[in-house]
């Protein structure tokens, strides 16, 4: 379930609500600005980061909706006063969850949902279902690509199908900056999805798993396919590194979600990170 899904329930479920977002920052604080939490009279959706920032988030929301209390802005030095060491300062807004508030916002989490990368997986074999169940509450827009409708019984909510009989194809709908994981049940069609991303330059990461038998063949496969060495720099393979030898479906998929994460983060820092097809 995205994350605009999941406050739409709640706010749904639960009636007299606040949403509580961080309006500004200053210094280190365990939130950034944009960050929102939902209270009600007995539950929470969301969170600004825990710990005594947000229990007194919390309180000053209930207070809000049993009337005790009038602000709506509180500006918390996070320090020795309220029992935290980080140092900055947070301004919280707070909003009673009437229906013009609640579109507004859940408008602004909808629009900053569909700008998060785009990460396609290429098979729903056991790593394909792993990584999209692993990737499922990550900030990303996560779709399976698959020819078999067999495969993909259940996935998590969130996580898009896209069958297809020719998944090379679908490389060309990645939006830019996404990301190519490619992990099908034949090689030969993987080397054709890999040699596709590898066109592509605007893709912020193209990862194809497999052995140093398996990458040697298909580096011999992609010259002769006209790919440069520039091309073949792209590459990550194998997905997740070799720093952990455990092969297990979920082991893998957790390694190559934090790789995801790593270079997904260095892109929007402005650092172009490059695949290795050699390591």
């Amino acid at each position: 379930m995205d994350e605009t899904e999941k406050y739409r329930r709640f706010i749904a479920e639960h009636g007299r609500s606040v949403i509580v977002t961080v309006a500004a920052i200053k210094g280190s604080t365990p939130r950034e600005a944009g960050a929102a939490i939902v209270v009600s009279d007995d539950a929470t959706c969301g969170t600004i980061g825990g710990g005594q920032l947000e229990f007194l988030a919390i309180d000053h929301a209930r207070a809000l909706l049993g009337g005790r209390v009038t602000e709506t802005r509180l500006d918390i030095a996070l320090g020795p006063e309220i029992g935290q060491c980080c140092g900055g300062r947070t301004e919280l807004a707070f909003e009673t969850a009437d229906r013009q508030t609640v579109q507004a916002f859940l408008a602004r989490l909808a629009a900053e949902s569909a700008r998060e990368p785009h990460v396609f997986i290429f098979g729903g074999g056991h790593v394909g279902s792993a990584l999209a169940t692993a990737l499922a509450p990550l900030p990303f827009n996560t779709a399976i690509v698959e020819t078999r409708p067999e495969m993909v019984e259940a996935l998590p909510d969130g996580v898009e199908l896209r069958l297809s009989p020719m998944p090379e194809a679908e490389i060309a709908n990645i939006p830019a900056g996404g990301a190519a994981v490619i992990l099908t049940h034949d090689h030969a069609l993987d080397f054709l999805i890999a040699t596709e991303a590898l066109k592509r330059d605007d893709l912020c990461y193209r990862g194809m798993i497999g052995s140093k038998t398996k990458r040697a063949t298909y580096r011999r496969y992609a010259r002769e396919q006209g790919l440069s060495e520039a091309a073949l720099s792209r590459l990550t393979m194998p997905i997740g590194g070799m720093a952990v030898s455990d092969k297990r479906p979920a082991v893998i998929a957790a390694l190559v979600a934090t790789e995801l994460i790593v270079v997904m983060s260095a892109a929007k820092a402005g650092i172009v990170p490059t695949g290795d097809a050699t390591r």
